[in-house]
């Protein structure tokens, strides 16, 4: 049922997309709907209806009542975790959570890093996702240390070479657990991006299959993640392709829509029909989709993540510290552009110049409170589901 309701998804965005090119007699290689007026698109009621945290809709509201404005920005943020001298200034902002890396792990015990994670959330006004990038293979902040793990968590690639998508199932569900038992409750994982070409910067950290292949792939962890109760989050959306690495600079994406409709949207797709939690915005410059903004704070971007392949949970940028974002220059910052583009959480570094920019944007009128109530009520929707709001 749904793989027939996925093949629908992807049959109506490609009919739209026919029927544009149709209507203006060209082949412009354009998203469906640059308008966000269209509409053909989804109505909001039905995108409730199928609001995959709608179950904790009430009791979200009610705490997003009892929230002063400040205590609102800081939700929108996913904020890397600070050095022990910066801990009490990041809390008092109240983040909506904290993103570890590899130096909150390195040279910890697991006993350490229990006791450091429970320090975070019982010092925090708000309960706080945890999250971490343990993807496997080339990314693993945790199982990296020889002290919390005997080996590192091993490659989507290298887990199918052994046994397939049952070895993948069994893999996720140990790294589940393993995470859940330091504290940590969203992974940012699994990669749903499509390369099958092994000189691709994303490769390693990807299934390195076909678009079919990585939607089953991501259809299994996703499901696995559930069954273990660990959030996921999909990335990067709209698909990495073969660019360079955002990390250092801006990376442009050439390719025709089409590409991503036949393609890089089918894992994206496969990973919102097994209800993934959440999906991170990469920030590449996809041209055929708009080729004045990142992804990540392109409006045109999410409203076809929300309306064309109706994805109703959290959606994050990536880190808004890369190069690719730095190097940008714009009349606003960049964190009132992500929201303003439809983000719900922004990732970022530097918590209290973020914090503070999107506080003054709200002020000044550059976004309204009740934009900011929209992602915060989701955020909060999410921690209800998660059980850290009880």
């Amino acid at each position: 049922m749904k793989k027939l309701l996925f093949i629908s998804i992807v049959l109506t965005i490609l009919l739209t997309a026919c029927n544009k090119s149709n209507d203006n007699n060209t082949n412009d290689n354009k998203p469906p709907n640059e308008d966000p007026s269209n509409s053909d698109n989804i109505t909001e009621n039905n995108l409730d209806d199928k609001n995959i945290f709608k179950d904790y809709n009430e009791d979200a509201l009610k705490y997003l009542e009892k929230l002063t404005l400040e205590e609102k920005i800081g939700q929108i943020f996913l904020a890397r975790c600070p050095l022990e001298e910066d801990l009490n200034s990041f809390l008092s902002l109240n983040p909506g959570g904290f993103i570890l890396f590899g130096r909150d792990f390195a040279d910890k015990t697991r006993d350490e890093i229990i006791s450091n994670i429970e320090g975070y959330q019982s010092a925090s006004k708000m309960p706080m996702i945890i999250g971490v990038d343990e993807e496997g293979g080339t990314v693993v902040r945790a199982s990296s240390n020889p002290l919390l793990s005997n080996e590192r968590f091993k490659s989507p690639q290298e887990l199918y070479e052994i046994d397939g998508f049952d070895e993948i199932k069994k893999d996720t569900i140990l790294k589940s657990k393993f995470l859940l038992e330091l504290g940590i409750n969203l992974n940012l994982a699994p990669v749903a991006d499509v390369s099958t070409n092994d000189t691709d910067f994303i490769n390693q950290r990807s299934f390195g299959k076909s678009a079919g292949e990585t939607s089953e792939y991501v259809r299994t962890v996703v499901n696995a993640m559930k069954e273990s109760g660990i959030s996921g989050t999909l990335k990067h959306f709209p698909g990495y392709g073969n660019n360079a690495d955002t990390h250092t600079g801006s990376a442009y994406d050439k390719r025709p829509y089409e590409n991503f409709i036949l393609n890089d949207f089918l894992p994206f797709g496969a990973g919102i029909e097994s209800n993934v939690e959440s999906i991170l915005i990469s920030h590449n410059v996809v041209e055929s989709i708009d080729a004045n903004l990142p992804a990540s704070l392109s409006k045109i971007t999410h409203d076809i993540l929300r309306n064309e392949l109706n994805f109703t949970g959290v959606i994050m940028t990536d880190d808004m510290s890369m190069g690719a974002i730095q190097e940008l220059e714009t009349s606003q910052a960049p964190e009132v552009i992500a929201v303003q583009a439809g983000n719900d959480m922004l990732i970022v570094t530097d918590y209290i110049t973020s914090y503070n920019s999107l506080l003054t944007a709200v002020k000044n009128g550059e976004i309204s409170e009740e934009r900011i109530n929209e992602s915060v009520l989701k955020i909060l929707e999410w921690k209800y589901y998660m059980g850290i709001i009880k």
